[in-house]
């Protein structure tokens, strides 16, 4: 029996570039809290988390510079671009993310910002640690050599 698409679950934005500028060691969900004209806009798909992260600040989690588009139709009550959202994770995962960040020099990236079966806007987060320049070469040789040999399997099958 074939599975049904939740029409409530899409992506909304990801950060591509994440995975080419940083070691992802592990990921976790988040919450994050919306008001209404941001929601209707991300429904829309007007977000971009390339250029965000996220801070352990006061003992609160925060997405920093994620961009929502502005909702035409609240114009009065509308929403600021790139405001500070609170992430919403539990008091052991953000103990968690305190460590890494403050003691291992890690940084927390966002990596998919989406729509669960339930409707709700998830933010999927990265402890990643920054890939020097040499590492960044490796990866691209090692995709380019990928490529290049599904080419010469297709065209020796």
């Amino acid at each position: 029996m074939a599975e049904k698409s939740d029409p409530n679950s899409k992506l909304i934005a990801e950060n591509r570039r994440a995975r080419f500028d940083y070691h992802i060691e592990s990921d976790l969900e988040a919450g994050i809290i919306l008001q209404g004209s941001e929601v209707k806009s991300l429904r829309q798909g007007g977000a971009n988390i390339g250029e965000s992260y996220a801070s352990v600040e006061g003992g609160e989690l925060w997405l920093i510079n994620g961009y929502i588009a502005p909702y035409l139709q609240a114009k009065t009550w509308g929403h600021e671009e790139r405001r500070r959202r609170k992430l919403l994770v539990s008091r052991k995962e953000l103990s968690r993310l305190w460590n890494a960040t403050a003691r291992e020099g890690m940084t927390i990236v966002p990596l998919k910002m989406y729509f669960n079966e339930r409707g709700m806007v998830k933010l999927k987060l990265g402890i990643a640690k920054g890939k020097k320049l040499a590492d960044k070469r490796e990866t691209s040789a090692k995709r380019d050599w990928d490529r290049q040999k599904a080419r010469l399997l297709k065209q020796g099958g």
